[in-house]
């Protein structure tokens, strides 16, 4: 039996067999939900999988053979690489070398990286900590037209004497 929201159309469907033709279902906006339960995952929706998901499969798999060979390299002996054929390898000194430049070169960039932000930042005595090009003085009110809800004030910086206030003064001594 065929759906009563069903419709032909013309394309034909990208499959073997070129008899088959796309069929193109209109939503009716009556349906139950039970009736048509939303797709589960992804594959259930566009029928496969979405290209993130295979480039990380690919990459995991790419990256444990790579480890296979990477061991098997380093640590079987020459007389059996020989046996099953393999004569042309780079020397097992790249073994131990390669992985400590790679250790050596990050530990130089975290460094480097955390010598330029030093560079970059003010010294903590510096006006710059607190004020810069973008900061906002508080403007007086405007009067409100209703009596009933004052405005919304605007946006500004808060001073830092009323901050320092806030923090390190002594709820004791400022209730007196």
């Amino acid at each position: 039996m065929e759906n009563r929201r069903s419709v032909n159309s013309p394309r034909r469907i990208l499959s073997l067999s070129g008899k088959r033709r796309a069929r193109v279902f209109f939503q009716d906006p009556d349906d139950d939900v039970q009736r048509h339960p939303k797709p589960k995952s992804s594959s259930d929706r566009d029928g496969g999988p979405k290209p993130s998901e295979v480039y990380g499969f690919v990459g995991s798999i790419t990256t444990v053979v790579a480890l296979v060979v990477f061991l098997v390299w380093a640590y079987v002996p020459e007389y059996w690489l020989h046996a099953v054929g393999i004569y042309y390898y780079p020397s097992r000194y790249w073994a131990i070398a390669a992985p400590t430049y790679a250790m050596v070169t990050l530990v130089l960039v975290i460094g480097f990286y955390i010598g330029i932000n030093f560079m970059a930042t003010p010294p903590p005595t510096s006006f710059n900590t607190i004020f810069d090009e973008y900061s906002r003085n508080p403007v007086s009110s405007v009067p409100s037209m209703n009596k009933d809800e004052p405005p919304i004030p605007p946006m500004f910086d808060i001073n830092i004497s009323e901050i320092n206030d806030a923090m390190f003064s002594d709820p004791k001594v400022a209730a007196q």
